[in-house]
């Protein structure tokens, strides 16, 4: 929740403290761009870890030091500001996919786990945004930071609650970890298959706001309808995570994620046609339903093939790129402005029909705990 929220609050704490939008921009860049290269690494050092537990809360408590300090900001010197939030950064993937990766040994029903881990994604990238809004419109964005602060550090005296169960390890030096686990994610076929899949639809979601706000300014010439198309896409979302924990999907997770990637990219599709703004809040709100019960498929299948010596490098690589993949949709959503809303839309929407047809190329005939 602290780093959903952060993406929101940092951009308005520059404009706040430094009358600059591209330096907000530097500050969101710096608290997420570390954490794809620092992925491998962390990995490697929960998977050998024998007290899992301690790294993600030191991890959780540098983000709240970070976050404390770059409330700061426009006080302290900017390349401070910025090593704090590199840092903050370089730590994420501990709990932004580390953590995923022991799910699975703390709850019995290994489909329930994976919908639990879903909702709490979903709920904190509803929350987190939706707090700083909040704060945001009574009081300095510098608060905002100063309550994202202590939400990471409460989560990390949480999770020394948990005892997360040390993964089997394996000998060798931490490089060739690094190295196997590359390896198993982009060798072997049923988790390449999921991890290209899953990584391609975060293209277009990342795509997607910037999709929402072109499509209105194009069709009433006001970016009002972006936000409410957006938080139809959130509510939707929430929902079907808290559908799926409730009951979780029993059929097989490949299936579900084919499904599921198919039909969100057929309703957002369908929201590209101009058939007034409540089909397309609608259409799109739908569209977010689906969300849950595949990402809850995905974490299944990237822990049912992955080995224990490897599963926490899996986690966090992935996770990696799916957020790398999500900064690229936008980055690419907004070079194609020129095309007009409703195309990239349909864009969008075509994104994720491709990663359900990338879902076809997984093996059939394995074995898959249902």
């Amino acid at each position: 929740m602290a780093s959903a929220g952060a993406a929101v609050a940092l951009p308005i704490l520059a404009v706040e403290q430094m009358n600059d939008v591209a330096v907000g921009g530097l500050l969101v860049a710096a608290s997420l761009g570390p954490s794809v290269l620092a992925a491998p690494l962390v990995g490697a050092a929960l998977d050998r870890a024998r007290r899992p537990g301690l790294l993600v809360a030191a991890a959780g408590t540098l983000t709240a030091v970070a976050f404390a300090v770059t409330a700061f900001v426009g006080q302290l010197p900017l390349p401070v500001v910025l090593a704090f939030l590199i840092v903050a950064g370089a730590v994420s993937p501990f709990y932004m996919g580390g953590l995923s990766s022991f799910v699975a040994g703390a709850v019995p029903d290994v489909r329930r786990a994976f919908a639990y881990d879903a909702l709490s994604y979903n709920v904190s990238a509803v929350g987190g945004p939706a707090l700083v809004a909040i704060i945001a419109a009574f009081l300095p964005a510098q608060v905002a930071l100063w309550v994202l602060a202590a939400a990471a550090a409460l989560g990390s005296l949480a999770v020394r609650a948990v005892r997360l169960r040390p993964h089997v390890r394996a000998g060798g030096s931490p490089w060739q970890a690094i190295k196997s686990g590359l390896r198993r994610i982009f060798s072997h076929r049923p988790l390449a298959v999921v991890t290209a899949s899953s990584t391609l639809t975060q293209l277009g979601q990342g795509g997607l706001a910037v999709a929402a706000v072109a499509l209105s300014i194009e069709r009433i010439g006001s970016p009002s309808e972006g936000a409410a198309v957006m938080t139809s896409f959130a509510i939707g979302s929430l929902l079907g995570a808290l559908c799926e924990t409730a009951r979780p999907t029993r059929h097989r997770p490949q299936y579900v994620m084919m499904a599921g990637f198919f039909a969100t990219g057929l309703l957002t599709i369908a929201a590209a046609f101009d058939l007034g703004t409540m089909w397309t809040i609608i259409a799109i709100g739908l569209s977010g339903v689906f969300t849950a019960s595949t990402a809850a498929a995905m974490l299944f299948l990237r822990n049912r093939h992955s080995p224990s010596h490897l599963r926490s490098q899996v986690f966090t690589v992935s996770a990696g790129l799916r957020v790398s993949a999500s900064a690229a949709g936008a980055a690419l959503a907004a070079a194609a402005i020129g095309f007009g809303g409703a195309v990239i839309v349909g864009a969008v929407g075509l994104v994720w029909i491709v990663s359900a047809g990338l879902m076809s190329a997984y093996p059939r005939g394995l074995q898959d705990e249902v």
